[in-house]
């Protein structure tokens, strides 16, 4: 099945190119493409696209303000793909943290895009995870320790469920986090799906700032 996109960027040489590179990889293809974040969320609620390319600086609505948007509907399955032009953009946390599920430098390859996107729409893992944790973990420590979702506590989760989060806060792939605890893939998958279920969280993504944002993980002792 094809991965439907829409690419989000206020430059009209950005968006054209974007768009080629994707249609040139094989099982994705771009829907649409927007000029600004209010165009965005417009077309995300008429098209309902597997993945949206978002630049965060756009007139008449910022991509941090669209995600948030788009994210919030009900029933939402949309993923989010952050472009940030700096390795440590200071929009970025807040985008995460407003629903994106990974971010992107503008400088990426075509094939590094079309891997994003397809990765994404997987719902796997953060795109280069050992970099991302270091910007959320920069960021939580300089911004405001962020609640918890209401009604939602970190003892809700068992000890194994705990282990499993704060390994997958680490950067760690399922796969990884079977063998570090000598269980089965699968059951490394229950447990996690229960923990999104428990702290209604949508994507690992969410649950990473949670465990960085409730403590779970001290910012200090991010990968690095």
């Amino acid at each position: 099945m094809t991965i439907r996109v829409i690419v989000a960027d206020d430059q009209a040489m950005v968006r054209e190119a974007f768009t080629i590179l994707l249609d040139a990889q094989p099982g994705i293809g771009v829907v649409a493409t927007a000029e600004n974040g209010a165009q965005a969320v417009e077309l995300a609620g008429e098209l309902t696209p597997d993945v949206i390319v978002m630049d965060i600086r756009m007139p008449d609505m910022d991509g941090i303000e669209a995600t948030r948007r788009i994210t919030s509907r009900p029933g939402n399955s949309t993923k989010i793909l952050i472009l940030t032009t700096f390795n440590l953009d200071e929009y970025v946390y807040e985008a995460l943290r407003a629903g994106a599920s990974g971010f992107l430098l503008k400088s990426a390859s075509g094939v590094q895009l079309a891997e994003a996107v397809r990765v994404l729409d997987r719902g796997e893992a953060l795109l280069a995870p050992e970099v991302t944790k270091r910007l959320i973990a920069e960021f939580s420590r300089v911004s405001p320790a962020a609640k918890p979702p209401t009604g939602v506590r970190v003892d809700a989760l068992t000890d194994r469920e705990t282990e499993v989060l704060t390994l997958v806060a680490q950067g760690l792939s399922n796969a990884e986090i079977a063998r570090k605890l000598v269980v089965a893939e699968e059951t490394v998958k229950t447990h996690f799906g229960r923990v999104l279920r428990k702290l209604r969280l949508r994507d690992r993504t969410q649950a990473t700032i949670f465990a960085y944002e409730s403590g779970l993980i001290a910012p200090g002792n991010a990968p690095r």
